[in-house]
């Protein structure tokens, strides 16, 4: 013996079950871009507000700056400053299709009166901060740069360097970013 239901009955259950189908679907798109959340700004540290620049396949976002530090202090040790340290925090992202062999230690100050300071590779080892590494397709790092200037200076910019491309394999032009 067959069971018939009847027509009214079956669309009736069509109805509900594709009826629940609509609900669940997203009545807004998601969104294009990440939200970060904001973040404190460390007590000795001012916010920059600096549009990103590019230097080959890399984009830098400065977001901090501390200057006129006397010492700094890791875990193990207190070192003083030759002049005063200059903190710069960053946010470096690939933005090309390989990866980039990015140096922080080719990443220069410039002064007031135009001279130019590589970073203070003993502060970069007492805090901590990465040595040369490969920054992959679409990858992106926040790190800090510590330079030692005299202390009668004061920073203008950074002269940033991206790193080698399959297009500037030397990079030798930096990118000059006003703090």
């Amino acid at each position: 013996m067959k069971l018939r239901l009847p027509a009214v009955v079956v669309l009736g259950l069509v109805l509900v079950l594709t009826a629940g189908c609509d609900a669940a679907a997203p009545s807004t798109p998601a969104p294009t871009t990440y939200e970060l959340p904001p973040r404190q700004v460390r007590p000795d540290e001012t916010a920059l507000k600096v549009p990103p620049a590019k230097n080959g396949d890399t984009e830098f976002t400065l977001i901090g700056l501390a200057a006129g530090l006397p010492s700094i202090t890791g875990s193990h040790t207190e070192m003083p400053a030759k002049g005063q340290y200059v903190r710069l925090r960053l946010v470096i992202a690939n933005t090309g299709t390989s990866s980039v062999l990015f140096d922080p230690k080719r990443q220069l100050l410039v002064d007031d009166q135009g001279a130019t300071h590589p970073p203070d590779e003993q502060a970069m080892l007492i805090k901590r901060q990465p040595a040369q590494f490969d920054l992959g397709h679409g990858v992106r790092v926040e790190f800090d740069l510590y330079w030692d200037i005299p202390k009668d200076r004061k920073p203008v910019a950074v002269r940033a360097f991206g790193g080698p491309t399959i297009s500037d394999m030397k990079n030798v032009d930096g990118t000059d970013i006003k703090l």
